[in-house]
């Protein structure tokens, strides 16, 4: 009987690369013309977010918009960044957004994940959910590329990446 292979899907964070996206993001906002006086700032807030300020809240879209390229140019997925068409807050006389950063699968996103799995993808293949991940496992190499495949077609609304595939 052949030995099943696997491979994990999660959804990770690369907090380096999101530091170094964050840090070019403020040196761009320090330096360019159009932000010049508005108090654009671009920071961390705490473990799991990162907060852009600024005197007006079109600034702080288009600071947002820096933030975004500089995450895409760094190969970050802005799926990481947990923005539901919220607006900036006005808090005294600045505004400021708080943007949460999505890290690990959660029990529904999981759930939906092995669902499509089940229904879709080729019959065999098999997917648990441990923890913040997901392990899918199958007897044929084949079978786990395809399902590999088949979750990089869809879009779903987090990032993944496939790790120990053996």
């Amino acid at each position: 009987m052949a030995a099943e292979s696997s491979f994990d899907v999660v959804s990770k964070l690369d907090r380096q690369e999101v530091d170094n996206a964050l840090n070019q993001a403020a040196k761009e906002l320090s330096q360019r013309f159009d932000f010049k006086g508005t108090g654009a700032t671009v920071t961390w807030s705490g473990e799991q977010g990162v907060e852009i300020r600024a005197n007006s809240d079109e600034r702080v879209k288009a600071a947002l918009d820096v933030f975004r390229e500089k995450l895409i140019k760094r190969g970050v997925s802005l799926k990481v960044l947990d923005i539901d068409d919220q607006e900036p807050k006005a808090s005294g006389k600045e505004y400021r957004m708080p943007i949460p950063l999505k890290e690990g699968i959660s029990t529904e996103d999981g759930k939906k994940i092995s669902k499509i799995i089940r229904d879709e993808g080729p019959k065999g293949v098999k997917a648990q959910i441990q923890g913040d991940e997901l392990r899918v496992s199958a007897k044929k190499k084949d079978d786990l590329q395809a399902v590999q495949t088949l979750l990089k077609e869809k879009d779903l609304d987090i990032a993944l990446q496939f790790t120990n595939y053996r």
